[in-house]
């Protein structure tokens, strides 16, 4: 991987970062290609247990590199089917594993940047970072979910109106609308996200699992869909080792340890 960084901690923590700096962490199909691998790589990976997103230097993710897409464009190519080749199988991942992925946005989060961050399970941000839902500015509709995620964190008519006027937004009102969870100043970013990314890591990862599916699948369905699956859930989380020990730590008046089995 060449424009995304990847490492695991002793924490269980995979931290996956954008690491195109001077094009303000922008998406190339590398880029793209790059970060569905390492994605990809930490949901598989059995020592990890939590995943941490974010980006370097001064942007999160500015969305797509536009001078890739206007090469696309001047050759006759379109979008060159990026978005089902690979902005849809990144939102996918992320939303599908069953590893919380938590996004700390450091910076700009702009277009499918800012769809990235919405498709991840928590978000903190930089007292820095800045919104834009940038496709229609360009002429285009929204991708990477952004219709999908953004009307569950905000309701129908405040997305509307995000996603048709496009007009940006800082961390302070990201707060205020739910989109973030916590803002903190930017030189404690790094820190307090990765905290967070390790207080998952160390928790119930099968019920974290479990409870990202019921979510995703209560989005949208009826509320008799939604009980018969987490009935489902419940009976494959009540065999896991995790809920037996936790029961009993309970009752002994201890703290339980999760050992994401």
């Amino acid at each position: 991987m060449n424009d995304v960084l990847y490492s695991v901690d002793d924490d269980a923590v995979a931290t996956i970062t954008l690491d195109r700096p001077e094009a303000m962490n922008s998406l190339t199909v590398r880029a793209k290609t790059d970060l569905l691998e390492a994605l990809t790589r930490a949901s598989q990976a059995h020592a990890v247990r939590a995943v941490l997103l974010t980006g370097s230097g001064r942007a999160f993710c500015a969305g797509q590199d536009l001078n890739e897409h206007a090469a696309n464009l001047e050759a006759g190519r379109g979008l060159n089917d990026t978005v089902r080749t690979h902005y849809n199988p990144i939102i996918r991942t992320i939303t599908e594993t069953g590893k919380p992925v938590v996004a700390a946005v450091n910076g700009v989060a702009a277009g499918a940047g800012a769809s990235l961050a919405f498709a991840c399970d928590l978000r903190i941000a930089s007292d820095r970072a800045k919104f834009a839902m940038a496709f229609t500015g360009i002429g285009l509709a929204p991708d990477s979910g952004a219709s999908w995620t953004l009307q569950r964190l905000v309701g129908p008519a405040r997305a509307a109106e995000l996603l048709l006027l496009g007009e940006p937004f800082d961390a302070a009102r990201a707060l205020e609308l739910g989109i973030v969870s916590k803002v903190v100043p930017a030189d404690e970013l790094a820190t307090a996200a990765h905290a967070l990314a390790v207080r998952l890591a160390q928790g119930p990862t099968s019920a974290y699992a479990a409870t990202k599916r019921a979510l995703g699948a209560a989005a949208s369905g009826s509320l008799a869909d939604a009980l018969a699956l987490e009935a489902d859930l419940q009976d494959a989380c009540a065999k896991t080792a995790d809920h037996l020990n936790a029961t009993r730590a309970f009752l002994n008046k201890e703290r339980p340890v999760f050992e994401g089995r």
